[in-house]
């Protein structure tokens, strides 16, 4: 006789995957998540199965002010965009950001195929502010007190943090 999982033990497949999610203004897709540890209760860290599909980026390149984030490639490649340079991981590889630093980060999918991150950090705070270095207008699209003004300043190298064009998804910069 087996008995009942517990409701904080789940599987991924069980979890919804929400289609694609967009910033205010832009048309651009940003990756496909699946809401791994809200659905198994967790309160105060986020962690979530994330697709790429050839062409998109896992948000626009950014920084935190209080929330630890992490990226850790379960299947496929993609290139961490970190203050303008790309760096290639592949499945086992993990990028690690702690909060405060100011280094802008995003994951983009330039393959042919979708690649599978597990996403996590702390839960959203009310009192984390972010930083878009290279959408500063998005500064219009946050309550003011969201916004990390004096967030450190780092050289940016030449990348500026978008996919490689693909039919049906074209990021808000072109």
């Amino acid at each position: 006789m087996s008995i009942k999982r517990p409701p904080y033990i789940v599987s991924t497949r069980d979890v919804p995957e929400i289609a694609g999610k967009y910033y205010p203004n832009s048309p651009e897709v940003f990756g496909h998540g699946r809401a791994i540890g809200q659905f198994a209760g967790l309160l105060r860290i986020g962690l979530h199965i994330e697709r790429l599909s050839p062409g998109e980026r896992s948000s626009m390149p950014h920084a935190e002010q209080d929330q630890e984030e992490f990226v850790y490639v379960l299947e496929g490649t993609v290139n961490a965009w970190i203050q303008g340079e790309l760096f290639a991981m592949v499945a086992g590889d993990l990028a690690a950001f702690p909060a405060g630093t100011g280094i802008a980060h995003v994951m983009i999918n330039d393959s042919d195929a979708d690649a599978l991150l597990l996403v996590g950090g702390e839960r959203n705070k009310s009192d984390n502010k972010i930083v878009y270095p290279l959408n500063p207008e998005r500064r219009n699209d946050l309550p003011w007190s969201l916004w990390w003004a004096d967030a450190p300043v780092h050289a940016l190298g030449p990348h500026d943090g978008t996919a490689s064009p693909r039919e049906g998804n074209t990021p808000a910069s072109e």
